[in-house]
């Protein structure tokens, strides 16, 4: 027979503690359903039953749900699940731990915080190590949160320019025999980068930084023959690197320069013959100092929620993919 606990929390008043559920009984539901145990709550109390081990999650949560009240922070329903999810992760988090980690990129912007637990250790690895590596699938945040971490590092003079880069596959590298000037041929490889940028930062931020040669944006094969000083470079699309490419990009960082790579293991578009750089890298690398490697899961997408049950799906009928083992090393 399974051995069952009580326990109820008491709180000042009943509007104190609906606040830290964002006045939502739904969010009490999650924590019945992710922690196998029974919620009741009235007035200014919240009693929890079920298994000891789950009794002390639900209690952990609402102790970290109510140091961040205090603290003047809103419980938003994605910081209530993150904070769900720190209880059970392994190795454990605090919702601290999410707040000294969130990234200021610009004073017109609010501030980058990770919205689970997958993005909560990439961030401390991007803290940490010269060289990260963000492989996983579409929309865990992979590449916006390198570079809101790149942007937080040049706006704190730690770096002093930003270098943006990803493979031009469709084109070969040989951008020649496109229609434009150089700007107009290799926009389109760009853009996502572009995309990213204007979500942080304001028009004027952007072009302002563009200008002065803080941000610098360029196809992967414009990098050869350079070393790259104070900078935060970013390889974007990893996966579609040559091992020629790969070693080479890894190669230019110059004094005080940290380079996050990202990219997705299973949306490799080089031509059958060509192995990726990336998947080389995740061979060779992992042991090296300075190096991380962080690896995403499904439940770390965080797009619309039919991307997760889409990257699900594509999963179950390809099988699993060489894309490392799952966690940090």
């Amino acid at each position: 027979m399974t051995m069952k606990e009580s326990r109820t929390l008491e709180f000042e008043n009943p509007r104190f503690l609906h606040a830290l559920f964002n006045n939502d009984l739904s969010l009490l539901k999650r924590v019945e359903g992710s922690l196998n145990l029974q919620t009741t709550t009235r007035d200014a109390w919240l009693r929890f039953e079920g298994a000891p081990e789950a009794v002390r999650q639900a209690c952990a949560l609402m102790d970290q749900l109510e140091a961040s009240h205090r603290q003047g922070i809103s419980i938003s329903p994605h910081l209530f699940d993150l904070a769900l999810q720190s209880v059970t992760s392994d190795p454990p988090y605090t919702l601290d731990d999410v707040q000294c980690r969130r990234l200021v990129v610009s004073a017109s912007r609010p501030p980058l915080i990770a919205r689970t637990a997958g993005q909560v250790r990439y961030l401390e690895a991007l803290e940490h190590h010269d060289v990260v590596f963000g492989i996983g699938p579409a929309g865990t945040g992979k590449t916006y949160l390198a570079m809101g971490k790149a942007l937080a590092l040049l706006r704190e003079h730690i770096v002093e320019r930003i270098v943006l880069t990803r493979p031009a596959v469709e084109a070969g590298e040989a951008l020649g025999f496109l229609p434009g000037d150089l700007k107009e041929k290799i926009f389109p490889y760009l853009r996502p980068l572009y995309d990213a940028l204007y979500d942080m930062l304001t028009p004027e931020e952007v072009e302002r930084h563009v200008q002065r040669g803080l941000i610098e944006i360029a196809p992967l094969a414009y990098m050869r023959g350079r070393t790259l000083n104070h900078a935060g470079v970013i390889l974007d699309e990893a996966q579609n690197t040559t091992c020629e490419q790969m070693f080479m990009l890894l190669t230019r960082l110059g004094t005080d320069s940290t380079c996050f790579v990202t990219g997705d293991i299973s949306q490799v578009d080089l031509k059958p013959a060509a192995r990726s750089g990336l998947a080389e890298a995740i061979e060779t690398l992992h042991d090296v100092e300075g190096v991380a490697f962080h690896f995403f899961h499904n439940a770390d997408v965080i797009r619309h929620p039919v991307v997760q049950r889409i990257v699900d799906a594509y999963n179950r009928r390809r099988g699993p993919h060489p894309a490392g083992p799952s966690g940090d090393r």
